[in-house]
């Protein structure tokens, strides 16, 4: 059943891509700002058995999202939600269908190995900032296991350091409820192997995102300070630490 399960999965997430694909062209065309990958992605989150729950309210522009990392299904979730871009480590703009569709959804390519290139990639950030676009930065640099938040690397919120203006930071809570532990991304899994699991899992499953009270980063004496404040905001948010 594990496998029929993945193969009617699959075969709804390409019938989603087929519908919204021509529908976003002739948004495209015609300069309207187009919806459809919004919608798209939010139909990935109910294909692959999320229910979503909400909790406070997004902001709509001029705000970078600070979020804890679960799992890649944090990235369909959360833009279906708030219609976000997503800053992603630019291997995977490399990865076929997958960097395509990223670029659908205006995600923002960085190497974060490649200091020489910081500064342009900063420019790149504000650039889409400047567009009234929301972006979603998880500044844990990697995924885990939902029961313990990762320190956050103040380096991934450089675009804040100073900040533009006019530009608030609202951090975000990701909790999977019951299911956390078993969809959560960990470890040396491959990201097949990960998609694979979550494809085959029966049910469906709560995914909670918590929208925490946004805070003005210029009240902060810089990116650490701003990472502590959201970190302290999502772990009380899930009554962590």
């Amino acid at each position: 059943m594990g496998g029929l399960r993945i193969a009617l999965r699959l075969a709804m997430l390409v019938a989603a891509l087929l519908a919204a694909l021509p529908l976003h062209a002739l948004w495209r065309l015609f300069r309207l700002p187009s919806p459809w990958p919004r919608l798209f992605l939010a139909g990935v989150g109910w294909i692959v058995g999320a229910r979503r729950r909400t909790i406070g309210t997004p902001l709509t522009r001029d705000v970078v999202f600070v979020s804890n990392h679960l799992s890649w299904m944090d990235i369909p979730l959360l833009a279906g939600r708030s219609g976000s871009a997503f800053v992603a480590k630019a291997e995977l703009r490399e990865v076929p269908l997958v960097g395509w569709l990223c670029t659908l959804n205006r995600t923002i390519f960085v190497r974060r190995e490649d200091r020489m290139a910081v500064a342009g990639q900063i420019d790149l950030l504000r650039d889409a900032l400047a567009e009234n676009c929301a972006i979603t930065v998880f500044p844990e640099g990697t995924t885990g296991d939902g029961a313990t938040l990762l320190p956050f690397k103040a380096a991934l919120l450089a675009v804040l350091d100073p900040p533009p203006p006019g530009v608030r930071v609202q951090p975000v809570r990701i909790d999977y409820g019951a299911a956390t532990r078993e969809l959560a991304w960990v470890g040396e899994e491959p990201g097949q192997a990960h998609a694979a699991r979550v494809l085959r899992r029966r049910g469906g499953f709560t995914a909670t995102l918590t929208f925490c009270e946004p805070f003005d980063p210029r009240d902060m004496p810089g990116r650490k300070a701003i990472a502590a404040e959201a970190r302290a905001r999502i772990a009380a948010a899930g009554g962590g630490s």
